[in-house]
């Protein structure tokens, strides 16, 4: 089979009914307080309802986001195997995302990877259990400039992105340094 290389876009929206959003995730774990203490600190979740090796967690005005459930039959998931690979949230702006990895960072949580993607600038971290989760900030205003982006090319030569030091932006986040110049794609 061979891949044929097609310009990234933003679609516009079909008659296919679609969900409204994405509601949650659930994680099975056999370290249920280390899990619901990391998850409510990195998301700035609250407790919505919490039981015998369950609890349900949310940052808005969803009933639960995140929930975690011991389940100490199982066995831990192998390390580098197929399947899952993160979960992202975005953050509304750029100062969001800084104050959250600064937040993060005086906590003692500190990201596992860190890049440029050219859509987004993105934190990822691993919960206890090993899970990576993906903190994001859009890199463009609208849609359409992303799509302009995206037809420029410069996605399909590097789908994956530049990988950063977030503790440079957030350094040159508070020097003054305009967002839009913070959130430029950068290329390799």
């Amino acid at each position: 089979m061979t891949e044929t290389a097609t310009t990234a876009r933003v679609p516009q929206a079909n008659a296919v009914v679609s969900p409204a959003y994405f509601a949650h995730v659930v994680f099975y774990t056999r370290r249920f307080a280390e899990m619901t203490a990391w998850y409510r600190t990195v998301l700035g979740a609250d407790v919505t309802m919490q039981g015998e090796g369950i609890a349900f967690l949310t940052f808005d005005r969803e009933h639960h986001r995140v929930a975690i459930i011991r389940r100490d039959d199982l066995a831990d998931a192998p390390a580098e195997a197929l399947g899952f690979a993160h979960a992202a949230w975005t953050y509304a702006s750029l100062a969001d995302l800084v104050a959250t990895y600064e937040r993060l960072a005086g906590e003692g949580i500190r990201p596992v990877r860190q890049i440029n993607h050219g859509p987004t600038t993105s934190v990822y971290y691993a919960d206890p259990d090993g899970n990576r989760i993906e903190l994001q900030v859009d890199n463009f205003p609208s849609v359409e400039a992303l799509n302009r982006w995206f037809a420029s090319g410069a996605f399909d030569r590097d789908p994956i992105g530049v990988e950063i030091e977030f503790a440079d932006i957030c350094r040159r986040y508070h020097a003054g340094e305009p967002e839009p110049e913070l959130l430029r794609p950068l290329s390799v």
